[in-house]
C-alpha cells in the first residue's frame, strides 16, 4: 500500500536519482483513456508490465478497467499479493514449477493464461485437473510479432478441441498482440499493418465459431494501436499500458492520425549535478543503471537551459550538454528527465516518488519489481 509520511518535503529536498510521478497527470491519463474506451464500447485490460505497481493497478480498476494484465507469474503474484485480483497472464506458462505456481494463484483470484501449442495445453489441463479449479485460457494469436501464437486458424481450432475435452480448461476465447507494430511513429503506416496483421486474429475468431465454439473474449492491442484497434471492431479488450505515463519513444508517435496528444508525460526521473567544472557540460548522478538503454536517449525538460542534452557517461553518471557551450553549471543544481522506455525504467526503482505540483505527496511501492520468474 502506499507509504505517506509525517512531514512530506519538497520534491527538491529529495535525493536523486528519483522516480518522479505526477498525480495529475497520471490521473488525467486514466481518466482520458477510460472516457474514451466507455465512448467507443470497447473494455479496458490494462498492462501492468507498464507500472508494476498495485496502487495504479487499483486506480485503474475503480476507473472502470476489467482487469490487469501480467506478463509473468511473478509479477502476477507480488499484485495478487497486494490485493489485485483480476489478472490475465499474456504469456504461455511452462515448467511444472511455475504451472504449479500458476494453480495456486487460479485458486486465490481470477486468473485468465494463454496457451499456443497443444503440449502446454495438456500439461495446463492435468495440473487444473488435480487442483480442482478449472483454468480459463485464451488461445495466443501470432499476428505478426513472431514471438508467441498459433500460427493459422486451423490450429486454433484443434487447440479449442483439446480445451473443450479436459475438464481442468475453459476456453474463455482469443488473444493477439501485435506489438511490432506499437512504436510505428506514422499513423497511417501503422493503421495499414494493423488492419492487415490483425486478419489472421479476425480468421482465427471466424473459424472458432464456425466449428460451434464461444469467443467471448478478443484480447489485445495496446497504447499505440488502441484507436485503430476500435475502429476495427474485431478486439473485445485492449492492453493497453504505457498511457499512463508516456515516454521519449512514444512522444513521436501519432496516436490519434491527427496529431493530437491524448496522453501527456507523467512519468520523469530527476538528477543533480554532482560535477561541473567545465564550461558547456556537467555530469550528473544518473546513468545506465537509472534509465532503461532500449531506446532514446532521456529527454531534460526543466532545471536546465533549453536545448540541453542528456548523454549516459557510466552506470551512475549522465552528461548534460549544454546547447551554449559556454555555459557554466552548478553543482546541486537539479534537473528532470523523460525517461526513454517507460517499462524497463520502473524496473530499476523500489518505488514511485509521487508529486503534485512540487509537493511529495505519497511514495507508492512497485510490488513487481523484479518479478521475472
Amino acid at each position: 500500500m502506499p507509504k505517506v509520511d509525517q512531514k512530506m518535503p519538497r520534491i527538491d529536498e529529495t535525493p536523486t536519482p528519483a522516480l518522479v510521478l505526477d498525480l495529475d497527470i497520471l490521473e488525467s491519463n486514466i481518466a482520458a483513456m477510460t472516457a474514451w474506451a466507455k465512448q467507443h464500447g470497447i473494455g479496458l485490460r490494462p498492462h501492468a508490465k507498464t507500472h508494476k505497481c498495485a496502487t495504479i493497478s487499483q486506480r485503474q480498476l475503480e476507473a472502470g478497467a476489467l482487469g490487469l494484465c501480467c506478463t509473468k507469474v511473478g509479477e502476477a503474484e507480488a499484485l495478487a499479493a497486494a490485493g489485485i485480483a483480476r489478472i490475465a497472464i499474456t504469456a504461455p506458462v511452462l515448467t511444472p514449477a511455475r504451472i504449479r505456481r500458476l494453480m495456486d494463484l487460479n485458486r486465490q483470484i481470477e486468473l485468465t493464461a494463454v496457451v499456443d501449442e497443444m503440449g502446454n495445453a495438456d500439461d495446463l489441463a492435468a495440473a487444473a485437473e488435480a487442483a480442482g479449479k478449472p483454468l480459463k485460457v485464451l488461445i495466443d494469436v501470432d499476428v505478426g510479432t513472431h514471438r508467441t501464437g498459433v500460427t493459422s486458424a486451423a490450429t486454433a481450432v484443434t487447440l479449442a478441441a483439446l480445451i473443450d475435452g479436459r475438464q481442468g480448461l475453459e476456453l474463455g476465447g482469443l488473444q493477439g498482440y501485435a506489438g511490432h507494430v506499437q512504436h510505428v511513429q506514422d499513423y497511417r503506416i501503422r493503421k495499414i499493418r494493423t488492419e492487415r496483421d490483425l486478419q489472421v486474429l479476425a480468421e482465427a475468431r471466424d473459424a472458432l465459431r464456425q466449428a460451434g465454439f464461444e469467443v467471448a473474449v478478443i484480447s489485445g492491442g495496446g497504447t499505440g494501436s488502441h484507436r485503430i484497434d476500435a475502429g476495427m471492431g474485431l478486439l473485445t479488450e485492449v492492453q493497453v499500458g504505457s498511457y499512463v505515463f508516456c515516454d521519449v519513444d512514444y512522444d513521436v508517435v501519432d496516436l490519434t492520425g491527427d496529431g493530437s496528444r491524448p496522453y501527456r508525460n507523467s512519468l520523469f526521473v530527476d538528477l543533480t549535478v554532482i560535477s561541473a567544472n567545465h564550461p558547456g557540460f556537467a555530469t550528473v548522478d544518473g546513468g545506465y543503471k537509472n534509465f532503461a538503454t532500449d531506446g532514446p536517449v532521456p529527454e531534460v525538460t526543466t532545471g536546465a537551459p533549453a536545448g540541453t542534452s542528456y548523454r549516459f557517461f557510466g552506470d551512475h553518471f549522465g552528461r548534460l550538454e549544454f546547447a551554449d557551450t559556454y555555459h557554466q553549471a552548478n553543482s546541486g543544481e537539479r534537473v528532470r528527465c523523460i525517461v526513454s522506455h517507460c517499462d524497463p525504467t520502473i524496473n530499476l526503482y523500489d518505488s514511485y516518488t509521487c508529486v503534485r505540483g512540487d509537493e511529495v505527496v505519497e511514495h507508492w511501492p512497485i510490488e513487481g519489481r523484479g518479478r521475472g520468474d
